[in-house]
């Protein structure tokens, strides 16, 4: 995750010591940090799908702060409403010295100064993965609830997600090849979270077996040359650069249908997976009622 603003340095001499010092201080006369109940942890979190499961598996009090990207419908996989609820955080350790959580949550790529920082001031950073499958979801919403002192939530998630994922599996057949396609040409391809849900929902995905991985991209001619039966479109309408989604050309494909993808449901594990899995289900029963190519909608 990219900070969205400097850190200052844990020690040293002169300047750089002295501002520390005063920024330490200050931190420990700000206003004190909302009390848990029942003495359980507090946190911060500076990772958007993290704060999603967070919001889910602990209680409101405990939680002092969300990353900023949640309440931003760009970068969010939570409600809104929901992810406005709770103070955002941009993740730098001046906003976390302020807070005095228990526990930081983070992925895993937490910028080395940062990690740095927060076991210098002997903050717990817990960083939790990227899940690639269901399976890592299940793991990630499991151990997030252990630490929020809530096991029996994180059960309760993973119930859902599973009963979502058993009624959108598919009828018996074939599974129909699709295309995850978003903004520029980019396609999720092997060893992602999506790949996952697109095989346990009926569907083949098609860049997978083309070899490709996450972030590659697809070339529109590829594209029309070896279409697959349904493109996901998943950009944002508005953006100039999803006009490659919106392609003319994508219309002559009369054997491959178009629809559209929020995609807010790629990124993310916990309750996303409910989301996606009722998405993915929708459009494999719409199949089945025509065969003609339409338009992202």
């Amino acid at each position: 995750m990219v900070r969205l603003a400097p850190f200052l340095p844990l020690a040293g001499k002169g300047r750089k010591g002295v501002a520390f010092a005063a920024l330490f201080l200050a931190a420990c006369s700000a206003a004190p940090a909302r009390e848990a109940v029942r003495g359980e942890p507090t946190f911060v979190s500076l990772n958007p799908c993290i704060d999603a499961i967070l919001a889910e598996v602990a209680d409101p009090r405990q939680i002092l702060a969300l990353s900023a990207y949640s309440s931003d419908p760009a970068s969010s996989s939570m409600d809104m409403e929901t992810a406005r609820r709770f103070p955002a955080v941009g993740g730098t350790v001046e906003e976390v010295l302020a807070l005095r959580p228990d526990v930081v949550l983070d992925g895993t790529y937490t910028p080395p100064a940062t990690h740095n920082a927060l076991s210098g001031l002997h903050f717990r950073l817990e960083q939790i993965g990227i899940a690639t499958t269901v399976d890592d979801s299940r793991k990630q919403v499991r151990r997030i609830a252990e630490l929020a002192g809530h096991p029996e939530r994180g059960e309760a998630l993973v119930g859902r997600i599973d009963a979502a994922l058993a009624k959108a599996a598919p009828p018996p057949g074939p599974a129909v090849s699709a295309i995850v396609w978003q903004s520029g040409g980019i396609v999720p391809g092997r060893d992602t979270l999506i790949s996952d849900l697109l095989q346990r929902t009926g569907f083949r995905n098609a860049a997978a077996d083309r070899g490709m991985r996450q972030a590659d991209i697809l070339p529109l001619e590829e594209m029309i040359a070896f279409p697959p039966r349904v493109i996901l479109a998943a950009g944002s309408p508005a953006a100039e650069e999803d006009r490659l989604l919106r392609h003319p050309a994508l219309a002559a494909l009369k054997n491959t249908r178009r629809e559209r993808l929020d995609p807010a449901l790629l990124w993310c594990g916990g309750p996303t997976i409910v989301r996606a899995a009722e998405r993915l289900a929708e459009v494999r029963r719409g199949l089945g009622q025509t065969s003609t190519g339409g338009p992202a909608s």
